[in-house]
């Protein structure tokens, strides 16, 4: 309500994006490592503070700004650097206290937290790679389980790396869209150079989501031999 009561969303306006479309790729084009610094520090300290629906607009703010591989190479920096303090955050002098709550209250995170325990890089890969999987669900999970710090961040930066270039390839592609005069609508998306890449996460996903089941049925196996 907050942010409607702003007046942030006339900001959003497909006219207004293209008004200010010049003067903010100019700022981009005249300071680029300061653009870019800056972008990665807002993406890490939206994703740290889980801003509903924050990231994927940023990610696509990205790719509109700096293009596709310039864009999704900042994204990935800046959602791997806000896992990684909202990973040092809940490891602080938090962690132990928190641990025990979730091992007594049970649920989602104990579920997670039992998987990421069983085995750290591989899982973490595999949750990095659903898009719809919560981000700081896993960063809390991986803490809270005592995962080593290197292969947590390894596994979050790989993850989300192909997500982070396809969010920034639709942004640069609505940037050519805004430069030509027209309006993003659902024509965009049948272009291969979208269906491609967003066929390819779907089938990461699947992938992952597979991984996963296996892990979960392997495990219940070892269990009950």
């Amino acid at each position: 309500m907050g942010v409607w009561a702003s007046g942030a969303p006339r900001y959003l306006h497909i006219e207004t994006l293209r008004e200010h479309a010049a003067t903010l790729r100019g700022l981009a084009r005249e300071h680029p490592i300061l653009s870019i610094a800056t972008f990665v520090v807002v993406l890490a300290v939206t994703t740290v503070s889980s801003l509903p629906g924050g990231i994927p607009i940023l990610m696509l703010t990205g790719g509109w700004l700096f293009g596709t591989w310039l864009g999704g190479a900042a994204a990935a920096a800046g959602v791997t650097l806000g896992g990684a303090l909202a990973f040092a955050a809940v490891r602080s002098s938090l962690g132990t206290l928190l641990r025990e709550r979730v091992n007594r209250a049970g649920g989602r995170l104990k579920t997670v937290l039992d998987g990421v325990q069983s085995g750290a890089f591989g899982y973490i890969l595999a949750l990095r790679l659903i898009p719809f999987a919560p981000f700081e669900l896993v960063s809390i999970a991986a803490a809270l389980a005592g995962v080593p710090f290197r292969p947590y961040l390894l596994g979050t930066a790989v993850g989300v790396m192909p997500a982070t270039f396809i969010y920034s390839g639709f942004g640069a592609g609505i940037g050519r869209l805004l430069d030509r005069g027209g309006t993003p609508n659902l024509h965009m998306l049948l272009t291969p150079g979208l269906v491609v890449p967003l066929a390819a996460l779907g089938l990461l996903s699947l992938a992952a989501t597979v991984f996963l089941h296996w892990r979960a049925r392997a495990k219940a196996a070892r269990s009950a031999a």
